[in-house]
């Protein structure tokens, strides 16, 4: 997909869903950390937090107590809305939504002391821009390769480049803007969906396999997968992310 398409999808998936998978059977082996888990052990009450591409807004909401203020960007309009909706659902009363490009950020220089991004693009100048000295910043990606059997049985992806390339590509951007002390982790865990409805769910609501559903093949090469990677925990595939945290 290019940006376009990207922006048109996340559009249709904002209205219609957010980023809310709770209803999805699936079960995980070998996953090593909870992103938002780790913003929030290195959040103070004190401190005012930035989340790029925050979806739905279900992942920032949970992590509300642990700062002042908290504020949830995405370029997808519906998106911003669906977070309005789900905040209207809460007692919270310091996160904010806002629909903003990551590459032209509205607030002053300075102004974060701790930015978040999680399997959404980020620009690293102005990501740095926005941070406090001393200020942290961490993103989680999806690995190119994330759902390697899918990639192979569709013959498409969200990315057909070699693992590790965007680890790289960030590494060398996040240096030229400026950040020190950057860590990297990784894991490449096993997932499985328990039924066939939990996969289908996931692929029409994430960019995992592109245009999934429109293409005249694409429920008989799923069907063909599901009987290929069928267990008895559930059908089987990978989910594999890489962690950065660095400092400005």
């Amino acid at each position: 997909m290019n940006s376009q398409e990207y922006k048109q999808f996340y559009d249709t998936v904002g209205a219609l869903n957010g980023w809310d998978f709770s209803q999805i059977r699936c079960s995980s082996e070998g996953v090593e950390w909870d992103f938002y888990d780790q913003v929030s052990r290195l959040c103070t009450a004190s401190d005012v937090l930035l989340d790029i591409g925050t979806g739905g807004g279900e992942s920032l909401l949970s992590t509300a107590s642990h700062a002042a203020l908290l504020v949830g960007i995405d370029l997808s309009h519906t998106m911003v809305e669906t977070a309005r909706r789900n905040m209207q659902r809460t007692a919270i009363s310091n996160v904010r939504f806002a629909q903003m490009e990551a590459e032209s950020l509205s607030f002053p220089s300075e102004f974060f002391n701790i930015i978040s991004c999680r399997h959404s693009p980020f620009h690293a100048s102005e990501t740095a821009r926005v941070l406090t000295e001393d200020g942290v910043f961490l993103t989680q990606q999806v690995r190119e390769c994330d759902k390697a059997n899918l990639v192979q049985a569709f013959g498409r992806g969200q990315s057909l480049r070699p693992d590790g390339s965007l680890k790289e590509q960030y590494t060398k951007e996040l240096q030229l803007a400026g950040f020190r002390n950057i860590h990297y982790a990784e894991y490449d865990a096993v997932e499985y969906y328990e039924r066939e409805e939990d996969l289908i769910f996931l692929l029409k609501h994430t960019p995992i396999i592109p245009r999934f559903g429109q293409e005249k093949d694409d429920f008989r090469i799923l069907q063909q997968f599901i009987s290929d990677h069928r267990t008895d925990r559930g059908i089987r595939t990978n989910a594999a992310r890489f962690m950065m945290i660095a400092r400005r």
